[in-house]
């Protein structure tokens, strides 16, 4: 099967019209892209980034009180303290860190196509790599986007999943017979700067820019080839957008932790709140009072801070108020148990976990990150499928480019976790098994060493 091919008419187009369908190919791209732009799913993958960047739902809390006629008002004066304790975006940190804080390694039995693998996918590509597994955490799904740059080299270009709206061959989410990027531009018009949505369709035949608005699409020029080589313009043998998915089933991590990010949130701000509390929302007892009805009361009394009170039938009158104690135990341990539920919906660890004391040995260690570990297994199944995938671009890029054909060549993809350990415990460990397995085995398990290799050579030159 050839690596590139040349442009030809729309087949995606073709398979998605049937004979005699009353609608164009533009109008089916337009009706699914409007339903796809407002749809749960998105809103969602809107909410997971919006959250991770800190905009919590806390920050648009109103406290209201009872006003005239016993009907909700808004409460100005009262104090309204919005805390966002970022848990979400901590955890969904760490769990990246965890899987690729520190950079995949790519091999091969050939020791050219090893090398021409660390040069393409370089430390830049590892930067990438990293971005798009925290957006497939908090969208559900990441894409990148292969291209060769102005100076010939392939680069991998970062999409969030609410960018991307793609159209499966079939349920499993395979393989993808299109996909349309949906994003904002400016552009001037009359000296003045306006804020234009346009959407980019993507087919195996080439990319296509049109303006979409109120639920058209007009195209803007003819569709462009993927790549432009030696005066040829052509395209990948497959759509070239690789899915990062976070899990099989694509359910971005704000499903399990947003109620209780919420609650954190709510409780801090709540306790902070109860701190502050005074006259103006402190429970009241009217004594003899013959004034307004209680609605139009409270209100006077949060307006002006005073009510006045007088005798009736040689009775005093008075106004008491009933003091609520805040107890910021209550506050600790509710808090703590919240965030707790946190890192076990979400699969993460805490490194104060109780299960550490104060001389944690590795087992211990191992089973505070047994649930991030499990979870992890699932996600570097997916990156492994996808790097598999960027592979096989990376091999049609160096055959383009004349520096070797490599079909066919079996690859490896390591994953180095980053895991704490018990380093006293491991080097003991490494001491026991000497003689026991070989010196490179041992070297490689060292937690001091970086390079096993060069380490060896070393030993051995010290010698």
């Amino acid at each position: 099967m050839p690596l590139f091919k040349r442009p030809r008419e729309d087949e995606t187009a073709s398979r998605m019209i049937k004979k005699g369908a009353p609608l164009s190919v533009y109008e089916i791209y337009a009706r699914e892209l409007t339903a796809w732009e407002f749809s749960k799913k998105r809103g969602e993958m809107l909410d997971g980034m919006r959250y991770y960047a800190g905009d919590h739902d806390i920050l648009r809390r109103r406290r209201t009180a009872i006003g005239a006629g016993g009907e909700s008002i808004c409460a100005e004066n009262l104090p309204n303290t919005r805390i966002v304790d970022n848990q979400y975006a901590r955890h969904a940190d760490i769990k990246t860190n965890y899987l690729l804080g520190k950079p995949v390694t790519v091999k091969s039995e050939s020791d050219r196509f090893s090398k021409a693998l660390s040069e393409t996918l370089d430390a830049d590509f590892m930067r990438t790599l990293r971005e798009a597994a925290l957006l497939s955490l908090n969208c559900g799904i990441a894409w990148l986007f292969p291209f060769i740059d102005g100076e010939g080299r392939l680069r991998f270009r970062l999409f969030s999943g609410a960018e991307i709206m793609p159209l499966w061959r079939d349920e499993a989410h395979k393989t993808l017979d299109a996909a349309v990027r949906l994003y904002f531009t400016e552009q001037y018009f009359a000296g003045e700067k306006r804020r234009i949505k346009k959407a980019d369709i993507f087919t195996p035949d080439g990319v296509r820019t049109c303006v979409f608005s109120e639920g058209t699409l007009y195209p803007e020029g003819a569709r462009q080839s993927y790549v432009s080589a030696g005066g040829r313009e052509l395209n990948w043998e497959r759509l070239p957008l690789v899915p990062i998915r976070c899990n099989a089933r694509e359910i971005p991590l704000i499903r399990r932790a947003r109620t209780l990010q919420d609650a954190i949130n709510l409780l801090e701000s709540d306790l902070l709140n109860n701190m502050q509390q005074d006259v103006h929302n402190t429970v009241l007892v009217l004594k003899n009072y013959d004034g307004q009805d209680l609605g139009e009361f409270r209100r006077n009394l949060m307006t002006y801070g005073a009510v006045k009170v007088r005798t009736v039938e040689g009775h005093d009158g008075g106004v008491e108020s009933l003091k609520v104690e805040v107890n910021a135990d209550n506050y600790d341990t509710s808090l703590k148990l919240l965030k707790r539920a946190l890192t076990e919906n979400v699969k993460s660890c805490d490194a104060r976990d109780d299960r550490l004391g104060q001389s944690p040995n590795q087992m211990n260690i191992q089973s505070m990150y047994s649930d991030m570990d499990l979870d992890a297994n699932a996600m570097e199944t997916e990156l492994r499928a996808a790097m598999f995938e960027i592979v096989g671009f990376v091999t049609a890029y160096l055959e383009l480019t004349g520096r070797g054909s490599f079909s066919g060549e079996d690859i490896r993809v390591i994953f180095d976790r980053d895991m704490l350990i018990n380093e006293s415990e491991a080097v003991e460990n490494c001491v026991k098994s000497k003689g026991i397995i070989s010196d490179e085995t041992i070297t490689a398990m060292h937690p001091w060493v970086e390079d096993p290799a060069r380490e060896l050579k070393l030993m051995r030159g010290s010698r």
